[in-house]
């Protein structure tokens, strides 16, 4: 406490030095809130993936069908619990720009396979007694202004109409939330009954099936055994996790962790450049001054924490705005208008902030600070 009236004195030495370094890392910090909180958006499915879920698909492509008979047959493999099944639709909501999944499920399977979509009884009751019935998630619903009684038209793009329309339209009879923070509220659920009935093509054929097994940490054998049981046959399958299914979808647009961790390694690089500029800069200023504090009976060690503590101070005010910042622009919602899956600054990432700050704080002034301890007395009072 003894050294913050010096730290602050010499922090208001060169007002606007110290002005534009703390703007800079302000940035820096708004930046690394808002590439988490999109990192956080392409990684949540993933990250609430269950343990215990594997998806099985076709195994040429996630694009081939496979029986919906394969039901049956899953859930008669040892170490099976459950199987559900689902078809990807890819209709479009009124233009192109508006993208979400929409997908034909059974009801009844898709809440006992998922319980972290919640939804009253009420609305399952209704879902269960509208043929063309259809749920949406809490934030595809605010996306769009939803609300229950809507009438949904959606155009499809691969799956046509027996009359041959394109314009698939369906009752709004729920909206379901998330159980966890992460779960994804940006689906389109409705039901498959309906769905088959009405396609023109592909009756009786679904997308993927997911599996719930018994003991996760059998997961591996068992997604062996479901692919043993359809091997030879005219639709062999390819199982594995749920979180690897997922992360297989987002990996099509690119490997965003790593793009994002490629920007933010540049950003910090940047930044620990001028915040180490303007602590080496300012050890450079108060040579004489460093050096008047020893002659009075600073030690080594007081010099070198008084310099590393300025760097801190620093790093701290301008990292604790721009987290401060980012984590309120991004509470106030997604700037894609419901794009994202969800859009929130996980915890971790806080807690990393801060750390970055400290290990900014610490490369950025350990030279200079190094420097001002081992100054000579006489040597600095001559210059």
């Amino acid at each position: 406490m003894k050294y913050l009236y010096l730290i602050f004195s010499s922090l208001k030495r060169k007002k606007l030095r110290t002005g534009l370094t703390i703007l800079s890392i302000v940035v820096a910090f708004l930046l690394f809130g808002y590439l988490s909180a999109i990192r956080q958006a392409f990684a949540a499915g993933v990250e609430v993936a269950g343990a215990d879920r594997l998806i099985v698909r076709h195994k040429v492509s996630i694009i081939q069908l496979l029986p919906q008979s394969y039901e049956s047959r899953i859930e008669q493999v040892e170490g099976v619990d459950n199987a559900a099944h689902s078809t990807w639709f890819g209709g479009i909501y009124q233009e192109p720009r508006n993208f979400f999944a929409q997908m034909p499920v059974v009801p009844e399977e898709l809440f006992d396979m998922y319980p972290e979509y919640v939804l009253s009884d009420e609305q399952k009751k209704a879902w269960l007694a509208t043929r063309s019935g259809a749920i949406a998630g809490r934030g595809l619903a605010e996306r769009f202004g939803w609300k229950l009684g809507d009438r949904i038209p959606i155009n499809a793009t691969i799956w046509s109409k027996k009359d041959g329309g394109r314009t698939w339209e369906f009752d709004l009879v729920g909206i379901y939330d998330g159980a966890e923070k992460g779960t994804d509220t940006s689906q389109f659920f409705f039901r498959y009954d309906f769905f088959d009935e009405t396609r023109a093509f592909g009756e009786g054929l679904v997308g993927w099936y997911t599996v719930r097994v018994s003991d996760p940490d059998a997961a591996a054998e068992v997604a062996a055994a479901i692919d043993a049981e359809f091997a030879n046959s005219p639709s062999e399958t390819k199982s594995e996790p749920e979180g690897a299914f997922i992360q297989g979808f987002a990996n099509q647009i690119g490997n965003i962790g790593f793009i994002i961790m490629s920007i933010m390694s540049a950003v910090f690089f940047t930044i620990l450049l001028v915040a180490g500029n303007t602590m080496a800069y300012t050890v450079r200023e108060r040579t004489g001054e460093l050096a008047v504090l020893k002659a009075i009976g600073f030690t080594d060690r007081g010099v070198l924490s008084l310099v590393l503590g300025e760097s801190l101070a620093l790093t701290l005010v301008g990292g604790a705005i721009g987290l401060g910042l980012s984590w309120l622009l991004v509470s106030m919602g997604d700037p894609t208008q419901g794009s994202l899956p969800v859009f929130y600054i996980p915890t971790r990432d806080i807690f990393l902030g801060l750390l970055l700050i400290a290990a900014t704080a610490f490369v950025a002034g350990i030279i200079p600070a190094l420097q001002a301890q081992k100054l000579q007395i006489a040597d600095a009072l001559r210059r």
